[in-house]
């Protein structure tokens, strides 16, 4: 067999360099070729489920560490870099690095988990788009690399929003090289990458990157069309328009924003999740069939994250387990002050459990009520376990979780226009509220900045714990404050900001480094302890 020709050489070739609690990896190169697999419509088709299997993954280091089970421990990292999301101070919480912002530097394992499964998995979608010529393929091929254009886009708009380098109150763009490191993103990597350009190959400016995911959803558009999508662990037409939409409010570009987020709601058959369905204990947010998941992640019974019993979605972000890492102490709990700004004629507000003497007090719904009389105050109880059972490991963890939901794009089209015209920006944010989360909900604020924060606040209560909130704090450059008198966030987890905190840049892994001599003296500033947690007198 040839060897591939695609390149991120801190994972396909061995460091010699050791790191402190980092892991070196050399990734197999020796599979089938392009004309092998083309050859072979079984082999295509393979490479098309690949895609969404590898959101699943299991132990991508080769170490088993317990966060490293998948696309939902990325979204995990991301909730916990937020203001609203606080997590129980806990023995079992192997998440503690990102919430209270200690070891991620580029020497870390846990910053080479994040390197090295994204570009694992930037290499099964360009498996697809490599193995595939349009020029001489099929529809059924076509609709397959579109499919391969849609996943390699939503990966790198992901990596370019975490990776580059946006001005905070924590650590300046100019680095201890003495370069200016400001916008710039990840490395672009196309499925026909030699190795000497790879050995070459700097971090990608913001328009650069920009361009080349354009590119690649513009692909996309044009071939997902062609693709018989059976399920919603694979992108469709509304899933790319989706993406375009994220694209253009990354670098402000609102018209295009608005525009794209109308077509996946035009263009998909999807309405809102309702209240009994958000409020379902067998299968709230666990259930691919849900009519406002455009585009989810399935396990199944048999899939290693599923076998193992605690490493997985359910595990990690279900409380209503007898299982499962969150119920075992490192419960899931939205920030106590960011739970008093929800409305209680807002039923969004029963996705935590409401403290004692509050007016919504007894009225949460439980899977089991044995364990939700249990569970702390404002512990979580939106993500269910699958057909509500919280004992089997096999049963509840083989369930789905949300990718895209129709409800972001409403929020994305409303805070787009918002940006362009506080007024309209102000009907539509009233329009979806009042019809899908309660009809006495009016938005007091005025101007652009102010519109734009309740709209900003409305999304992440939509959205919480889903990994998307991550995003618009970065973009928006919004502060954290977790440190205030009554605050249920862990003593080494409360900081204040005054703008986006410095730890929501992500640092590029040493081993790429030492093996791409264009990232040498490129890499984002370390992040690690520089702020002090609050204390209060």
């Amino acid at each position: 067999m040839k060897k591939i020709a695609i390149y991120i050489l801190g994972i396909c070739y061995a460091s010699s360099v050791l790191l402190t609690g980092c892991i070196d990896e050399t990734f197999p190169t020796d599979v089938a070729t392009g004309d092998q697999l083309a050859s072979s419509a079984k082999a295509t088709e393979a490479l098309l489920w690949a895609m969404p299997a590898f959101a699943n993954n299991f132990n991508s280091q080769g170490t088993e560490a317990h966060y490293d089970w998948g696309y939902g421990s990325i979204m995990h990292i991301r909730d916990v870099m937020t203001e609203e999301f606080a997590v129980a101070s806990s023995n079992y919480d192997h998440y503690t690095n990102w919430h209270q912002n200690q070891a991620l530097g580029d020497n870390w394992a846990k910053t080479q988990f994040i390197w090295n499964y994204y570009w694992k998995f930037v290499q099964t979608a360009n498996n697809m788009i490599r193995t595939i010529d349009p020029e001489e393929a099929n529809d059924t091929q076509l609709g397959y690399l579109g499919a391969g254009y849609g996943f390699r886009a939503f990966l790198y708009l992901d990596m370019a929003q975490m990776f580059e380098f946006l001005e905070n109150d924590g650590k300046s763009s100019v680095n201890t090289a003495g370069n200016n490191v400001l916008n710039l993103t990840v490395p672009i990597v196309s499925e026909n990458i030699t190795e000497e350009e790879a050995r070459n190959n700097p971090r990608a400016t913001r328009q650069e990157m920009y361009d080349f995911i354009l590119s690649d959803l513009q692909a996309a558009e044009e071939y997902i069309q062609y693709l018989n999508r059976v399920t919603k662990t694979l992108p469709d037409l509304s899933v790319i328009y989706g993406l375009r939409a994220r694209l253009h409010m990354w670098v402000g570009e609102y018209a295009d924003a608005r525009t794209y987020a109308r077509k996946a709601i035009d263009t998909g058959n999807y309405t809102p999740t309702s209240k009994d369905q958000w409020l379902n204990t067998t299968t709230g947010f666990n259930d691919l069939s849900t009519s406002s998941w455009m585009w989810g992640s399935q396990m199944q019974s048999e899939d290693d994250v599923v076998q193992t019993g605690i490493l997985n979605w359910t595990s990690w972000s279900s409380n209503e387990t007898s299982y499962g890492y969150a119920s075992a102490g490192a419960y899931n709990l939205i920030d106590a002050r960011f739970y008093n700004q929800i409305s209680n004629d807002d039923f969004r507000k029963l996705s935590w459990k409401a403290p004692e003497g509050s007016a919504l007090e007894g009225k949460n719904s439980y899977t089991d009520q044995a364990l939700g009389e249990g569970l702390p105050e404002y512990a979580s109880l939106k993500f269910r376990p699958g057909y509500g059972d919280v004992g089997e490991s096999t049963v509840g963890s083989a369930c789905a979780y949300p990718l895209m939901r129709i409800e972001e794009m409403y929020f994305i089209e409303a805070e787009a226009a918002a940006h362009l015209n506080a007024t309209v920006g102000t009907q539509l944010l009233e329009n979806f509220m009042k019809t899908y989360r309660y009809s006495g909900y009016v938005c007091t604020a005025s101007g652009t900045d102010a519109v734009v924060d309740e709209i900003f606040l409305q999304k992440r209560i939509e959205l919480w714990g889903e990994g998307i909130s991550y995003f618009d704090y970065k973009r928006l450059n919004k502060p954290v404050t977790r440190g205030y008198v009554g605050t249920n966030f862990a003593d080494l987890s409360r900081f204040n900001t005054t703008t986006r905190p410095a730890w929501m840049n992500f640092c590029i892994v040493r081993t790429e480094e030492n093996n791409n001599t264009a990232l040498v003296g490129y890499n984002n500033p370390d992040p690690s302890d520089c702020y002090t947690p609050w204390v209060n007198n």
